[in-house]
């Protein structure tokens, strides 16, 4: 009878006290996340999902990502996304900077940390400016004759303070998520502390969204099992993208075993489909998320005009926005791919091993035909992405769902818990096999 590792997952000593570190760090995240910021009317800000309205999906959305740390305004109200914020800059910067693309090819060790480097201290400008952005955002969403500070947002006179107060709250928070996850990845699981952290709040709030659909006595049951069932379809197609992978043969030379010269090995280099992950995403919501924040610097209670359109049309509503996000979503999981694949520069890697595809010359044409190759299986990857991305809007076309719901079923969302679950069961996995408790037949 074969036996699972998993049954001595709470027995090993090791595992099980990196397991409840990890709870405990995220207990303590949750606990912190009700911790409101200073001078924000946290009835203005509730009320602003509830209103529907331009800017409202925007809302709901952050909302969901936050889990439910905007509809409070806590002080872990921008999560720890200013820092994936940064990381990814910092990302797409290697290859542009010939200093630091030379240092983490000669030394990745070394590159590594100065990288860890600079993306922390970008991480407070970063943070800064979406903390600016927030307050000015919902305080254009806010409901007429209501204003969503209890104190004065500026940076001269009397205002002076209280700005930096609040300020100061919502970068500290943000740091202090950072560090909560970088103490689960050290004591507890390894490498998932800010995925767990984004993780927790996802997870947080779905449950309420989706019980909320019961309020509705007369359609709430049928739709809420709709729901479920689109929830299950849309996690089985998640899965089913990402484990999807184009396996290219490659031929690796002999060894040499004493006198004898083994046979050349054949083995496979998988390409994954969606290699980008949930980056495009990021990088689609926050492109469209600037039109907007930019126009509520101007539109100042106006109902019409240019800035007011801007404002309307990249606010999460209307029939341009899903478009506009479908071509950014395709657009951006080409474009970090490439940069992604440039960057691992599989030809070099493959000729330095001594292997070869076979009818390929080693170097430059295999690092050519293998983009070639990534390129074409990202096609269905991206176009996916993309749809998965716009589903809660194709849905709100034709049940009658608050946005707030229909953004559980999102593809940010959903491509996180997916990830994260199946990265975290790995990971565990690897840690029993690790410690000695692998699979084993017991007869019997």
């Amino acid at each position: 009878m074969k036996r699972s590792a998993w049954r001595y997952l709470w027995t090993s000593e090791d595992i099980r006290k990196k397991l409840v570190i990890t709870i405990l760090l995220l207990i303590l995240y949750r606990l912190a996340a009700s911790i409101p910021v200073p001078g924000i009317n946290r009835d203005v800000i509730a009320s602003i999902a509830t209103t529907g309205g331009v800017g409202a999906g925007l809302f709901n959305l952050l909302d969901l990502l936050s889990g439910g740390t905007i509809s409070n305004f806590s002080i872990l109200a921008m999560g720890v996304y200013p820092y994936i914020t940064a990381q990814i800059i910092i990302q797409l910067l290697v290859p542009i900077i010939p200093a630091l693309d030379r240092r983490l090819k000669d030394n990745p060790r070394e590159g590594r940390v100065l990288m860890e480097k600079w993306t922390t201290m970008l991480t407070i400008p970063m943070a800064i400016l979406s903390a600016i952005g927030q307050v000015n955002i919902f305080s254009s969403m806010a409901p007429s004759g209501m204003t969503v500070l209890t104190t004065p947002f500026g940076f001269t006179g009397a205002s002076l303070v209280p700005t930096l107060t609040l300020l100061s709250a919502m970068v500290a928070g943000t740091m202090f998520g950072i560090w909560l996850g970088q103490l689960i990845s050290e004591f507890g699981i390894p490498n998932q502390g800010l995925s767990l952290i984004i993780f927790a709040g996802i997870i947080a709030k779905m449950p309420t969204k989706l019980i909320g659909i019961l309020a509705d006595k007369v359609n709430g049951w049928w739709i809420l099992l709709l729901m479920v069932i689109i929830l299950g379809l849309t996690i089985f197609a998640i899965v089913f993208v990402q484990q999807g992978r184009r396996n290219v043969p490659v031929l690796f030379p002999g060894r040499r075993v004493g006198n004898r010269m083994s046979m050349p090995v054949r083995s496979n280099l998988p390409l994954m489909v969606n290699m980008a992950g949930m980056i495009p995403l990021i990088f689609a919501q926050t492109f469209l998320s600037f039109p907007a924040l930019i126009a509520s610097w101007f539109i100042k209670g106006q109902t019409t005009g240019f800035w007011y359109w801007i404002y309307s049309h990249f606010s999460g509503t209307g029939v341009i926005y899903p478009i506009i996000y479908f071509v950014l979503v395709v657009a951006f999981s080409f474009f970090y791919t490439d940069v992604l694949f440039t960057q691992q520069n599989y030809g070099e890697t493959l000729k330095k091993q001594g292997a070869q595809i076979p009818g390929v010359v080693r170097g430059g044409p295999t690092q050519k035909y293998l983009s070639k190759v990534q390129r074409r299986i990202t096609f269905p990857g991206a176009f996916f992405l993309g749809f998965v991305a716009v589903l809660p809007y194709i849905i709100g076309a034709f049940i009658h769902v608050s946005q707030s719901t229909l953004f559980v079923i999102s593809a940010a969302g959903l491509l996180i818990v997916v990830g994260v679950v199946r990265d975290t069961f790995t990971i565990i996995e690897t840690e029993l096999k690790v410690h000695g408790y692998d699979e084993s037949i017991i007869k019997g």
